[in-house]
């Protein structure tokens, strides 16, 4: 480990922006170890056999107003301009077997009109801007505690309707069990702005996000070994990180789980993780077979009108993303989406903690693990999974930007 100045563990954006920037401004010699064959994390794409851009762990789309951040990573690529949006989808509540409606989510002035009629639904609209102001985004515990009673129906119609199913499915809970500080915290947005972000800086990499790591990670001074645990060469002891049984001395940035680099000695984080169910459909040509492993289409080059569709209440998943739709790629006659099912980590082989699920206990738990990553001088926390919280990707480039000023003094 003499030949190294700096230890960073894991190779997606946090340790790949740190690794990064510490070569490049600050001359350091840093050794990355990734425990996947691959670097990017989660934010992992490649061409699947059929020449679709698919996102192996789930959509990624980039968004941000930290102008920073989007030089930073502008750098390394261009970007496709996509701006996304969601719908919802819904039984509808006629009765009618297979009739359905899409929402766009956050639910907006257009889904109103969606879901009431459009007479309707823009009188509700026109009645909300007069109280709260056109192009507002208004929480639902605003709504409820508007005296009108049509008001607080409509926040009550959101909830049920658009996210309290949805969450369940997302983090296996009741509504009971739900924060009520999340729930307080969900919006309608007085605008016909129908996009998902209203962030200064949206899209995807142009080339995909993988090339993206590779670039960073492209560097004299940086050598990366994946397919490599760290945590079988590591250890902690004494206040002292020893890696192959040598101590080192520099900076160790550790981007995994905080309870497995301290052997789960306070108990395990309890985390939400994902299945995804890829599947590719090809257009049907009279006359010509379907390729094994794919479904036909019946015409068309696209499943589903939207790159994302949120099913709230009467399937098993609780998205399904068609990729195509957010790359961008001309691809006449084949697509490939992904559905995704949320389910408890268990840490079964295979599996990956995708989210903490945050709550006073929870945190109370992860403090522990905190505080003995203290003892370490050398140690720093870094991402959602060291720091047990949610953060987009942008957040996450910023504070390994942040680090990196830190460590270099600027």
């Amino acid at each position: 480990m003499t030949n190294y100045d700096v230890l960073v563990i894991g190779a997606g954006f946090a340790g790949a922006v740190t690794a990064g920037e510490l070569a490049r401004r600050g001359g350091k010699r840093v050794l990355v170890l990734e425990r996947r064959g691959h670097v990017g994390g989660n934010a992992y794409d490649r061409l699947d056999p059929f020449g679709v851009l698919i996102h192996q762990y789930g959509p990624h789309i980039f968004h941000t107003n930290d102008r920073r951040v989007f030089d930073y990573l502008s750098q390394y690529t261009a970007w496709n301009g996509y701006q996304h949006r969601v719908v919802a989808n819904v039984p509808d509540e006629s009765g009618k077997p297979h009739q359905r409606r899409q929402y766009p989510v956050p639910f907006n002035l257009t889904s109103l009109e969606e879901a009431f009629g459009e007479a309707e639904g823009k009188r509700l609209g026109e009645k909300l801007m007069a109280a709260y102001g056109a192009e507002k985004k208004v929480t639902i515990l605003e709504l409820r505690q508007n005296p009108d009673p049509e008001i607080s129906a409509l926040a009550d119609y959101v909830y049920d309707h658009v996210f309290v199913r949805y969450t369940m499915k997302q983090w296996g809970q009741r509504p009971e069990d739900i924060d009520p500080n999340t729930t307080a915290r969900v919006p309608i947005f007085l605008s016909r702005d129908d996009r998902y972000f209203q962030d200064q800086y949206q899209g995807l990499p142009t080339e995909g996000y993988t090339p993206i790591f590779e670039k960073i990670l492209d560097h004299p001074n940086i050598t990366v070994e994946t397919d490599c645990d760290a945590l079988e060469r590591l250890t902690l002891a004494d206040g002292a990180v020893c890696l192959d049984g040598e101590r080192f001395d520099g900076p160790v940035i550790y981007t995994g789980q905080a309870d497995e680099l301290f052997g789960f000695r306070f108990g395990p984080l309890p985390y939400r993780t994902l299945d995804f169910e890829f599947e590719t459909w090809v257009e049907r040509v009279p006359g010509r077979l379907t390729p094994r492993g794919c479904v036909a289409m019946s015409e068309g080059d696209f499943y589903q009108t939207h790159g994302t569709v949120n099913y709230t209440v009467d399937r098993p998943y609780t998205r399904i993303t068609e990729f195509k739709h957010m790359t961008l790629q001309e691809l006449p006659g084949v697509t490939t989406i992904v559905k995704e099912f949320s389910k408890p980590y268990s840490a079964a082989p295979g599996e990956i903690p995708y989210y903490a699920i945050i709550n006073a206990g929870n945190n109370a738990l992860y403090a522990q693990y905190q505080a003995e990553a203290e003892r370490y001088p050398g140690l720093y926390l870094l991402g959602r999974l060291a720091e047990y919280k949610y953060y987009n990707m942008d957040a996450i480039v910023g504070r390994a930007l942040t680090l990196a000023d830190e460590l270099l003094g600027v």
